[in-house]
């Protein structure tokens, strides 16, 4: 609702240069109770498909499916530099496309920022491996770096993690387009042949430190703040309960890449229950994540001074293997043309070509390069440099799933090379083309649960139910479902109390039935909870003023008045709960006789109206008080103003009407 039906930036009234300082919200990004989340070439998209079709979500529906497959099939394509043409570039790119971890970020509308940043990490990627392959021998390669730094700024503003791209761009230079290994990083630094080399990763650098340097200042410099509920760890007094969470959380994502059989529209609150104790067995998962990490990453890096692969055929030191197949070595490798004639597509796992170009990197660099891709991406999501709005959101998984897509494509290319049994090597190809059709189906049902949003919260109560059963409950009662909706709210606070929204929505439902007392009740509990929440102290007052207590609904207009704006995570509705508690006021003092207090308050809530408030009402009161106080001049501008503002405004046409009469 507030990135794209109440977001302002995407009206055509609304200068679109706007977006460009706004947040993904549409609040101010300096304010602060903005959430930082700044993507405008995102939002501008949301704007393009609202002038196109306004809010007709099939627009917006076909946009984020074009942009899913636009994605699939640039990742393919850099999958075959890493694997060559054959069946295991196929295996990743299907991988990529069926993968159910994806359907928050294509069934979600909100979920495009992921796949726009991802389109573009994928073109600054591709532009630099372009760099790579043509650097030194031709001057458009100053072209193509100039493209990747370029794309990548644009992957940025769609998303914050797109800069990653940069690290990884650097990381395919030196593990997989130079192969080298660690212990040969620091020696090659004394070699002028690599001087090129680490030209380009300075200016990856400097282009990278560039782009955050300029997006911390944009923002102000401040980092973002949340509530406790959106990421329960970071609000947590213990410094061991936050250490051991947050290192636990990336073993979670990780498990939700590898067996995606639970997914939820949301993952905030208790969702993922805090690690407390070093005694919790979820620890065990964290040892065992951390340490195949290491392990992995370990034996990449260092390499075998002996054995190479050549797209998946093991080769030593240059020699043939026992196949009968030939690789060159390394300096051979990077100017050569290899050529192939490979004895059975069984075998080799990819088609036959009379000849094959490069250059393929051996497992070890694909595996380094996958890691790089599944791990670094995913770093501003950890709570690592600063504080996230989330505890696990599928859709951030959208980039990282890259690098597991390719780090399984290779595991399962090692296994089958390895195999060396012909039933061995087909129970490999099955398993692999099992799991593909699963990934598909699951992503068919989980599809499925995106289709409204009353399918969609009932699949989450499993994992969030809080949260679940709160949103179910404003769908059950857009439905005229009184009794389910309020059950749902009930059941929502069963699980979490203190949840002021809930609260406030369960006495917004019981006031819209005429149970005043028992609406008064939640009100107060969501004000307790929530002193800030204006629209509380807004239906407490208009209860207390229907019921004649005329005194304590003054105060209560009056201190919700008063409430500022700062660090709110929704400042204009909190603006527009403020004038309309001023202009309750105002009509407050009108009915009692006092119109110089009624105008005075009248003419505060039009100082801190907002631009979304639908002003007529207030308007139209204005008029009112100048014509009980005979300044019929001034009573006629309010009216006109009324009627310019919603020109079938009844009430205004009535007491225009008695005016005109008048004069």
């Amino acid at each position: 609702s507030r990135a794209i039906k109440t977001n302002q930036d995407l009206l055509p009234e609304t200068p679109w240069t706007h977006i460009f300082y706004n947040d993904f919200w549409g609040t101010l990004l300096t304010h602060s109770g903005s959430h930082k989340s700044y993507r405008p070439l995102c939002t501008l998209s949301f704007r393009i498909n609202h002038a196109v079709g306004g809010m007709d979500p099939w627009g917006y529906h076909l946009v984020n499916v074009l942009l899913h497959a636009a994605v699939t099939g640039l990742f393919t394509n850099f999958s075959r530099i890493l694997f060559g043409d054959g069946y295991w570039t196929l295996i990743a790119g299907l991988l990529f496309a069926s993968h159910p971890i994806h359907t928050e970020a294509v069934a979600g509308i909100v979920g495009r920022a992921d796949i726009g940043a991802c389109l573009f990490f994928l073109l600054s990627l591709m532009c630099y491996v372009k760099h790579c392959s043509t650097r030194g021998s031709s001057l458009s390669t100053w072209g193509w770096i100039l493209g990747a730094g370029l794309c990548a700024g644009c992957s940025m503003l769609w998303k914050e993690q797109g800069v990653t791209v940069l690290a990884i761009s650097a990381v395919y230079d030196i593990f997989v387009f130079h192969r080298l290994k660690m212990r040969q990083i620091i020696p090659a630094l004394y070699k002028r042949k690599n001087l090129t080399l680490f030209f380009s990763i300075g200016l990856l650098t400097s282009w990278g430190t560039a782009l955050l340097g300029v997006r911390l200042y944009w923002m102000g410099n401040k980092p973002p703040s949340f509530s406790n509920s959106d990421n329960p760890a970071a609000d947590s007094d213990s410094f061991l309960t936050r250490t051991l969470t947050f290192f636990y959380l990336p073993t979670k994502n990780l498990w939700l890449l590898l067996c995606p059989d639970t997914l939820s529209f949301d993952w905030s609150m208790d969702a993922v229950p805090l690690l407390k104790a070093v005694s919790d067995w979820r620890n065990l998962h964290t040892v065992a994540f951390y340490a195949g990490l290491l392990l992995l990453a370990y034996f990449s890096l260092k390499g075998s001074s002996n054995e190479r692969e050549c797209n998946g055929r093991t080769v030593m030191n240059g020699k043939q293997n026992a196949n009968g197949h030939s690789c060159h070595s390394e300096m051979e490798y990077k100017t050569l043309e290899v050529k192939s004639s490979f004895a059975s597509k069984e075998e080799n796992g990819i088609k036959r070509h009379e000849m094959q170009k490069l250059q393929l990197p051996s497992t070890e660099n694909i595996v380094i390069l996958s890691l790089s891709l599944l791990i670094v991406p995913f770093v501003p999501a950890t709570n690592l440099f600063f504080y996230v709005g989330f505890v696990i959101a599928e859709r951030v998984l959208y980039v990282p799933s890259m690098g597991f897509c390719l780090l399984v494509t290779v595991g399962v290319r090692a296994l089958y090379v390895k195999a060396q049994k012909r039933f061995l090597k087909n129970l490999v190809f099955c398993s692999t083309a099992a799991l593909i059709v699963f990934y598909g189906l699951k992503t068919v049902v989980r599809n499925g649960d995106w289709q409204n949003e009353e399918m969609l919260y009932r699949s989450g109560i499993k994992v969030n139910p809080a949260k679940a059963w709160g949103n179910l409950g404003n769908v059950l009662k857009s439905q005229s479902k009184i009794s389910e909706a309020e059950s749902a709210y009930r059941n929502a606070l069963y699980y979490r109390s203190n949840m002021a929204d809930m609260l406030y929505n369960l006495g917004l439902l019981l006031q819209e039935n005429s149970r005043f007392s028992e609406a008064l009740h939640y009100y107060k509990l969501a004000i307790g909870s929530r002193p800030t929440l204006a629209s509380a102290y807004l239906n407490t007052g208009i209860i207390l003023m229907n019921q004649g207590k005329t005194e304590e609904a003054r105060r209560t207009f009056l201190k919700c008045s008063e409430i500022p704006d700062e660090n709110l995570k929704d400042p204009h509705a909190h603006k527009s709960s403020v004038t309309s508690c001023l202009y309750n006021l105002g009509k407050l003092f009108h009915e009692q006789g006092h119109y110089e207090d009624a105008l005075m308050v009248y003419k505060e809530a039009i100082q801190k109206m907002p631009r979304q408030f639908a002003p007529q009402s207030l308007y139209n009161m204005m008029g009112e008080a100048y014509m009980r106080m005979s300044r019929l001049p001034e009573a006629e501008h309010w009216y006109v103003e009324s009627l310019r503002s919603k020109s079938d405004h009844i009430p205004a046409h009535l007491t225009y009407g008695k005016l005109l009469a008048l004069t």
